[in-house]
Parts: C-alpha cells; structure tokens; sequence
C-alpha cells in the first residue's frame, strides 16, 4: 500500500492517499456523501481570508470520520499575515487535533524554533507531522527528539532520511506530479530497507479505518 500522505491532486480511485482540502473544497467536499481521505485546516498563507466562523467550520469537520489529519496548518515567515495570528491560529488547530484525536499535518518555513517551544509547552498528545521536510539532519534531529515525524516529499535531504526511523516516515507528493510509488523507492533506497518497510502511512490508514 503505497499512502500519499499529502497531496492536493484528487487521488485516484484505486490509491491511498490522503487529500488536503481548502476550506473552500470542504465545503464542496465534506458536505456532501463523497468518499475519502481527507485533512483540512487553514493554511499559514492565508488565514486573513478566514473568520472566526471559518475556524469553527474547521473545528466541526475535523470530527468528520472522512478526515483523517487536521491541516495542513503552522508557521511561515515568508507569510504576510502577522507571526502572532499565525501562532494563535496555529494553536486553535492543536486544539481541534486533541479534541478529535487525529494527528497534525504542519507546515513550517523558518518557525523551527517557535514551533519546538510550542510543543514543548502544550505537550501534546496527538501526533504531529511535519510535511515537506527538506531540513539538515541537525534539524531533524531535533523534530525526532520531540516525537514529531517527518514527511519527505519530491525535495529532501537524503542525510534527514536516512536518521529517521522507519516508523517516523511518512511520504508525500504534495503539489508535484510525481509518481508515490518513484518516491517510495527512492526512499527504501537510502534507508536500505524494502519498500514494504516504510510502513508508517500504512499504519496510519489502518487505524483510521478501525474507527
């Protein structure tokens, strides 16, 4: 089972993969009887579009059983929007994973720092995963000493792969149109294990179909 456990491509019918959905393709989406696996949240680059009303439609799709991680949501200094909303925002989104008990899907661009304080702070319990992790191993090292897992995706450094357990892998396409299955390989490649190993997207499929 090869799990894209990102992308924002509409997912073939035979594929695992779970779709990031703008509030916007929510409420298209998650209104409706569609079938799939899903994550939404609010984006670090756009929150000024969004309301108090907004956040509370997130909170009540988060608890939908088509979704599977709250996000993609988090920090960027290379957003316009003001670094305390982004935090404020990011935090509500915290909330809404531990209210559901599903994992965060986090975007994070030069808020490394702030982001480790936070979690050391609200101590968490629900998984957070860090997508399109393209850090030095240093950094990623310190996301794994947090228990944070990292998803790799078209761009990665390939000494970050090759430190992080299996079980803290997770793969992705994001917005690329590469194949899931070129991006598996080329992962069991550096981490000299069977493609059948990088096991985590998997794991995390199957216990969301026990719910």
């Amino acid at each position: 089972m090869y799990v894209d456990i990102h992308t924002h491509q509409v997912p073939k019918t035979d594929s695992f993969a779970i779709q990031n959905l703008t509030v916007l393709e929510a409420k298209t989406i998650l209104t409706t009887e569609k079938q799939g696996y899903f994550s939404v949240g609010c984006h670090p680059w756009f929150i000024e579009q969004y309301t108090e009303q907004t956040l509370e439609q997130i909170k009540n799709w988060t608890m939908d059983l088509r979704t599977v991680l709250i996000g993609e949501c988090g920090l960027d200094k290379n957003s316009n929007v003001q670094f305390q909303t982004q935090v404020t925002v990011f935090e509500k989104h915290i909330e809404f994973s531990e209210k559901a008990k599903k994992p965060l899907i986090i975007h994070c661009v030069g808020s490394f720092n702030e982001l480790f304080e936070i979690k050391r702070r609200l101590k968490p319990t629900q998984l957070w995963i860090i997508h399109g992790f393209r850090g030095k191993p240093e950094l990623a090292k310190q996301a794994l000493k947090l228990n944070c897992a990292l998803s790799f995706g078209l761009h990665y450094n390939p000494e970050s792969v090759k430190i992080t357990p299996l079980e803290k892998i997770y793969i992705e396409t994001d917005e690329s149109s590469i194949n899931i299955v070129d991006l598996y390989q080329q992962i069991s490649i550096i981490k000299t294990c069977k493609v059948e190993d990088l096991f985590a997207g998997k794991r995390l499929i199957e216990c969301h179909q026990l719910k």
